[in-house]
C-alpha cells in the first residue's frame, strides 16, 4: 500500500481501548520517525518526552480537553521545545555535526554566527514560535509512520501546557510543552469519528497553481 492509502486510513481517534498496548517496536519506529523529521538549519530544538506510565497520565488528566484519551490510550507522546535559542544550543549542534562528518569544529561559524544574529534580534516569544513550528513537522512524520503501521492516533493540542509542564518537570529541562500525540488501539464501540467519511478541500480548491 502507497503513503497515501495509510493517511486516508488514519484518522483522530476519539476513544482508545485502555486494555491493549501499542508494540515496543512501533513506538520505536514512531519516535525514530520524528527524530529524523527536518528542522529549520538543522538544529532540533525540540525533546520527545514519552510516557506510558499510568500513574503519570493520570495526574495530566485534569488539563486533557479529551480526558478519556489521556487516561487510555497506550502512549502519550509530548512534544515540549527549548524555551529559546542561544549561541551555546546553536554551537552545541553544530559542533556535533562537525564531529559525525569528520569536519573541523567551526566548519561552519560563518553560517551559525549569521543564524545567532537572527534569533538574537528577536524576541523570546518569536523564537519559540519558530521552534514549536519545527515540532509540528516532527509530529506530521510521527502521524505518517503511525498510519504506515496501522496505529491510531490522535495529536492534541487540547491540554493544560501549565500542568504538562509542572508533573514533567520540563523547566528544569529548558523545556515548554508544544503538542500532545496520543498513541494506542482504537476502541471501536466508542470511537466515534471511525466511521465518518474523511472531509478534506477537494484538490482542485487546496491548491492554487500560477
Amino acid at each position: 500500500m502507497s503513503l497515501l492509502d495509510h493517511l486516508n486510513w488514519r484518522h483522530a481517534v476519539k476513544a482508545f481501548d485502555p486494555t491493549k498496548k501499542v508494540s515496543q517496536e512501533n513506538i520505536d519506529k514512531i519516535i525514530e520517525a520524528a527524530r529524523l523529521a527536518p528542522t529549520s538549519s538543522g538544529l532540533q530544538p525540540f525533546r520527545l518526552l514519552v510516557i506510558e506510565s499510568q500513574e503519570i497520565k493520570d495526574k495530566l488528566v485534569d488539563g486533557a480537553f479529551n480526558p478519556d484519551c489521556m487516561r487510555e490510550c497506550s502512549h502519550v507522546l509530548v512534544f515540549a521545545g527549548w524555551h529559546d535559542y542561544s549561541d551555546q544550543k546553536i554551537d552545541e549542534m553544530y559542533d556535533m555535526t562537525t564531529d559525525q562528518r569528520d569536519l573541523p569544529q567551526g566548519r561552519f561559524s560563518s553560517y551559525t554566527d549569521k543564524i545567532k544574529e537572527i534569533y538574537n534580534n528577536q524576541s523570546t516569544d518569536k523564537n519559540f514560535e519558530h521552534i514549536a513550528r519545527q515540532a509540528y513537522i516532527a509530529m506530521g512524520f510521527a502521524l505518517a509512520q503511525a498510519a504506515e503501521l496501522r496505529v491510531d492516533t490522535c495529536p492534541a493540542e487540547g491540554f493544560s501546557t501549565d500542568l504538562v509542564d509542572e508533573v514533567l518537570e520540563l523547566d528544569k529541562q529548558g523545556l515548554k510543552s508544544i503538542v500532545l500525540m496520543y498513541v494506542g488501539v482504537a476502541d471501536p464501540e466508542r470511537d466515534w469519528m471511525a466511521p465518518m467519511a474523511k472531509v478534506r478541500n477537494a484538490a482542485e480548491e487546496f491548491v492554487i497553481k500560477y
